[in-house]
């Protein structure tokens, strides 16, 4: 699949699910690849960017991300797919040690914290919270590094 057919392919299994603040859900895909794409990240980024979310919110298997791309790319959107009752010191490990994953796990988490401020402060604090504990470290020494304190910076009130 080409990219183009990667994004219809993205649109149609996401449908019409929206974001908490009404979006189509599928502009956050849209900005995670823009955002690796910008940053010279390369085709097999921009597909785990734009399939990131599909094993975890729609009918979309890891055996169906295979057929249509590859192993690599199969294997990082489900490392980056959260199971129920999943441990997350264990799901931070494992996008740890694989680039790709944890490349896009940045990225996403970038986009969502650009948007953060639409969601209520309870979950703002949460949510920079937890960027604080687990993605201090996974963003060090990458290009999402500045990013990521940027919003520790902007939130530092937030912080326990």
């Amino acid at each position: 699949m080409n990219i183009n057919e990667c994004i219809v392919y993205m649109k149609e299994k996401h449908g019409d699910q929206k974001r908490k603040e009404g979006t189509l859900y599928y502009t956050h895909p849209m900005a995670v690849y823009e955002m690796l794409k910008e940053r010279g990240f390369g085709v097999d980024f921009w597909k785990v960017g734009l399939f990131h979310d599909l094993i975890e919110d729609t009918d979309v298997t890891y055996e169906d991300i295979k057929k249509i791309s590859s192993v690599e790319i199969a294997d990082a959107v489900r490392l980056l797919s959260k199971e129920e009752g999943y441990d997350i010191g264990e799901y931070f490990q494992r996008i740890s040690e694989n680039y790709l994953a944890k490349m896009v796990k940045l990225a996403d988490r970038v986009h969502n914290l650009s948007k953060m401020h639409l969601a209520s402060i309870e979950f703002q604090k949460k949510y920079i919270n937890e960027t604080n504990k687990w993605f201090s470290d996974l963003a060090r020494d990458t290009v999402f590094e500045k990013d990521i304190q940027y919003f520790l910076d902007k939130y530092r009130e937030y912080l326990n």
